[in-house]
C-alpha cells in the first residue's frame, strides 16, 4: 500500500516537468507535422523512369510561383484500381518466361513490395480479341450447326494462357478487380455467319446471356472471379476480327429482356458495365440507361478515347451520378515516342478519366513479343504492351508501364479522389490511400519547366517538373 503512494507522489512531482518539456518540445512538433514529401518522376528524354528523387520538405515561404492546392475535404469517387488488359497474346508472352524470371515479374506488377506497381485492376477478352492468335468462341461450331443448349462450351485456348497466368496473379494479389469483354459471340449466333462484323440475331439473345453465365461459372470453378463485365467491346466497331456490331438500342434490349434477367435468375452478381467504346458517344451509354427497364441491371459505363473527349464521362455522370464510370482501354502504339505517349496518356487517360469520375484507368495490352505479336489476322499489328518480352527472355519495360505506374505504384484500390486545382500547363489529380496518404499524380503539359508550390493544410512545398515529365508525390 506504501510503495502504490509513493509511486502516485512520483507520477504527481513529475507532471510539471513532463508539461515543461512537452511546452519546450512544441516547435519540433510543429516541424515534424509540415513532414516530407517523396517525389518520383519519368522525364521524356527516359533519363528518369518512375525513379525516386530527393525527399522534398513542407517548408516553403510564401512566393509568386503557381501553387497546386490538394484539398481533402473535397470527395470525389473511391477508385477500384489501375491496369491493362491480360490478353491471350500478354499471357503466351509472359509464359515463355522460365519460371523463376516469370515469378519474379508477376511479383513486380502485382504486388505491393517497394520494387513493385501494384497492378490492381485487369481486363480479359470472353473468348479471343485481335491479341489473340487466332479466332475462337467458347462455343465454335461446324458451319450450319447451332449449340442452343451450349452443351460444347468450354473455355478452350484460355485454359493454356489467360487461366495459368491469373492463378499466378491471383495467388499474389487474391483481391484484384477483373472485367471480361467479348469481342464477338460464336458466329453461329451472327447474323452474316463470320467473326468479323455482323450483328447478333435477336433470336439467339436468350442463348447468348446464358454464354456469359456459363462463362462466369466456368471462370469461377477455376478459382477466378469476374467483377464485370461488357455487352460487347466497341459496339460501334464492326471492322476488327473479332468484332460485332451492337447498337444502343440493341445493347439496351439485350441486357433488360435477357442477360439482367439471366444474372438474377442465376444470383451472378457481376455488374454490367456498358458500351466500352470511344468518348465520342456519349449518347450510348445514355440511351441504355434512359431506358427504364434495363437501368436496373446497370452499374456503369466504359469509355475508350480513340475519339472524342474525357470529358463525355463527366456528362454521363452528371446524367446518373448514381451509376459507376470506367475508363477500359488505350494503346500505345509502335509508331508513336516515348514522349507523346507519355504526355498524352498520363493527361487524358490517367489524370483525365480520374477527373472525371472513372473508378479505374486502364491501358491496352500488357505484354507482346518484340514483334508486336501475337494478333489475328486482321488485328492490330502495331499495339505496343506495357511489356516487350523478346525470345531471348529480355523484358523491355515499354512506356505503358510508367503511364499505369505512376498511379498503380500509389493508389491502391479503396483509394478516393479528392480535390486539387489545375494551374497552367500542370495537369494533376490527387487521392488519399486507404491508410491516409496523400498521392498527387502531376503532368508538366507545357514546353518548358514549371516552378510551382504544392500546398496542403496551409503548408507548401516548392518543386519543379521539367517539360513533359511526370510526377508522382506522396506524402
Amino acid at each position: 500500500m506504501k510503495k502504490n503512494i509513493n509511486k502516485k507522489l512520483q507520477i504527481l512531482l513529475l507532471l510539471p516537468l513532463i508539461a515543461v518539456q512537452i511546452k519546450c518540445g512544441s516547435s519540433k512538433t510543429t516541424a515534424s507535422v509540415s513532414g516530407k514529401a517523396e517525389a518520383w518522376v519519368t522525364t521524356t528524354d527516359e533519363s528518369s523512369k518512375l525513379q525516386k528523387q530527393t525527399d522534398l520538405v513542407f517548408n516553403a515561404d510564401p512566393n509568386s510561383n503557381q501553387t497546386i492546392e490538394v484539398n481533402p475535404s473535397q470527395k470525389f469517387q473511391t477508385i477500384e484500381g489501375f491496369g491493362f488488359s491480360l490478353t491471350g497474346g500478354s499471357a503466351q508472352a509472359i509464359l515463355k518466361l522460365e519460371k523463376s524470371k516469370r515469378e519474379a515479374l508477376l511479383q513486380e506488377l502485382f504486388s505491393r513490395k517497394e520494387n513493385a506497381i501494384g497492378l490492381s485492376y485487369l481486363r480479359i477478352s470472353i473468348g479471343a480479341s485481335d491479341l489473340n492468335e487466332k479466332v475462337f468462341s467458347y462455343d465454335d461450331m461446324p458451319e450450319g450447326q447451332t449449340d442452343l443448349k451450349l452443351e460444347h462450351f468450354n473455355l478452350g485456348p484460355d485454359l493454356n494462357d489467360v487461366i495459368p497466368v491469373l492463378k499466378e496473379i491471383l495467388a499474389i494479389n487474391p483481391n484484384i478487380k477483373i472485367m471480361g469483354s467479348p469481342w464477338s459471340p460464336p458466329v453461329w449466333m451472327k447474323d452474316n455467319g463470320s467473326s468479323k462484323g455482323g450483328s447478333l440475331q435477336p433470336k439467339y439473345h436468350q442463348v447468348y446471356a446464358e454464354y456469359f453465365v456459363k462463362y462466369i461459372q466456368a471462370m469461377k470453378s477455376h478459382g477466378i472471379t469476374i467483377d464485370a463485365i461488357t455487352p460487347q467491346n466497341e459496339p460501334l466497331h464492326p471492322g476488327n476480327n473479332p468484332s460485332l456490331l451492337m447498337l444502343a438500342e440493341q445493347q439496351a434490349e439485350f441486357i433488360k429482356i435477357n442477360l439482367g434477367p439471366a444474372f438474377a435468375k442465376a444470383n451472378i452478381k457481376t455488374k454490367i458495365i456498358v458500351y466500352d467504346h470511344n468518348c465520342n458517344k456519349p449518347e450510348y451509354p445514355l440511351t441504355i440507361l434512359n431506358d427504364p427497364k434495363a437501368l436496373p441491371f446497370v452499374a456503369g459505363s466504359a469509355f475508350h478515347l480513340y475519339e472524342g473527349d474525357i470529358s463525355a464521362l463527366s456528362k454521363v455522370h452528371d446524367a446518373y451520378p448514381n451509376k459507376d464510370l470506367y475508363f477500359t482501354e488505350q494503346y500505345t502504339g509502335s509508331g508513336s515516342s516515348f514522349e507523346s505517349d507519355l504526355k498524352w496518356s498520363v493527361k487524358n487517360v490517367v489524370i483525365g478519366s480520374m477527373r472525371n469520375w472513372s473508378k479505374n484507368a486502364l491501358s491496352w495490352g500488357l505484354a507482346n513479343d518484340e514483334f508486336y505479336k501475337p494478333f489475328t489476322p486482321g488485328g492490330c499489328s502495331t499495339c505496343k504492351g506495357a511489356l516487350m518480352i523478346d525470345q531471348n527472355q529480355n523484358i523491355k519495360r515499354e512506356v505503358g508501364y510508367y503511364i499505369i505506374g505512376h498511379a498503380s505504384k500509389f493508389v491502391p484500390e479503396g483509394s478516393v479522389r479528392i480535390g486539387s486545382n489545375i494551374s497552367g500547363n500542370l495537369y494533376n489529380v490527387a487521392f488519399k490511400t486507404p491508410k491516409g496518404k496523400i498521392v498527387l499524380i502531376v503532368e508538366n503539359d507545357g514546353n518548358a519547366t514549371e516552378t510551382f508550390n504544392i500546398k496542403y493544410n496551409q503548408k507548401q512545398v516548392l518543386t519543379s517538373l521539367n517539360a513533359g515529365s511526370v510526377a508522382t508525390y506522396v506524402w
